[in-house]
């Protein structure tokens, strides 16, 4: 698989983006197609996460506020502002309790790369 070139620079406002429900809850998407998806971000609410992997993603959590867990395959990790999960491809992951965070998905979040058990 060869990576999508990146498409040029973009800024935009995570708040003013529409949410969409995820597997995690409640996400706001950015730079998937701008960056020719090579990777998005998200501002990702926290709210009846369902475990879950990717084949091809590689996920890093920044959580931002909030109190709660990340649990990678099977492991529960305490989660505080400022913590940060690197979560590779297969990994099983959900996070859980009241928590927002910022997500770096490369490449690009791509809804047919999320498998369910």
């Amino acid at each position: 698989m060869t990576t999508p070139e990146p498409a040029g620079s973009a800024a935009i406002q995570l708040t003013e983006i529409a949410p969409k429900q995820c597997s995690c809850g409640t996400t706001r998407r950015a730079f998937v197609g701008e960056s020719g998806g090579a990777v998005s971000v998200h501002l990702l609410q926290v709210d009846k996460a369902v475990t879950h992997h990717h084949r091809i993603a590689t996920e890093v959590y920044v959580i931002l506020d909030g109190v709660g867990e990340v649990e990678l395959d099977g492991v529960r990790h305490p989660a505080k502002p400022m913590s940060a999960f690197l979560i590779p491809p297969g990994t099983r992951h959900r996070a859980l309790g009241d928590l927002r965070a910022l997500v770096v998905c490369l490449p690009a979040a791509n809804d047919a790369d999320e498998y369910f058990d």
